[in-house]
């Protein structure tokens, strides 16, 4: 049986392939816009489902598809993937000397035939207070343009990060320990090399 990781994320594939994991990688575009009303647990439950859905498409023989998202909630609004660098300035400012929530949906999606399983994951996380300079540094790195929130704590954007609580990898942008419980909920075995 196969495992399929719907996304095109270099982090996410990361995190399984440390944790010793044999995937491949089928990247799907879908349209990521917020519904109108709708809550960040349902975002990212909604985009992750779909994910994996598309992913699954053409698929033959037993696989297990993974689809996720990840959103971060500040104030009780949603900060994805910053449009410009003065959006991922304005985002770092928000989130400097502050908590914030990150989110991640996963879908797990056993085939042929499964029951789609989803959760979602959240993790409280502190930020040190930013000065103008150390924003105006970071978006320079270009790091932040491809993440939601516009930090990497991975990378340069660790060194904002004060404290956190609940699952690093779920920051990262997938919740290690709740994928493996729902692979195996789902009929995956596979031993870890």
């Amino acid at each position: 049986m196969k495992l399929v990781l719907a996304s095109a994320s270099p982090r996410r594939a990361a995190i399984l392939e440390n944790a010793g994991f044999r995937f491949e990688r089928r990247a799907v575009e879908i349209d990521e816009t917020p519904l109108a009303g709708e809550s960040a647990e349902a975002y990212v439950l909604r985009l992750a489902a779909e994910k994996a859905c598309r992913a699954a498409e053409g698929i033959e023989g037993p696989a297990v598809v993974i689809g996720a998202d990840t959103t971060v909630v500040l104030d009780g609004e949603m900060l994805g993937k910053p449009a410009s660098a003065e959006d991922a300035r304005r985002m770092l400012g928000r989130l400097s000397g502050r908590l914030h929530q990150v989110l991640t949906g996963v879908a797990v999606l056993p085939l042929p035939g499964g029951e789609l399983r989803q959760a979602v994951e959240t993790t409280a996380v502190t930020f040190a207070p930013l000065t103008g300079r150390e924003i105006e540094s970071y978006v320079a790195t270009d790091e932040p343009m491809d993440k939601a929130g516009a930090y990497g704590i991975q990378e340069r954007g660790g060194c904002f990060v004060t404290r956190i609580e609940g699952c690093y990898f779920n920051v990262v942008g997938l919740p290690l320990a709740r994928l493996c419980r729902m692979l195996r909920e789902s009929g995956w075995e596979q031993e870890l090399r």
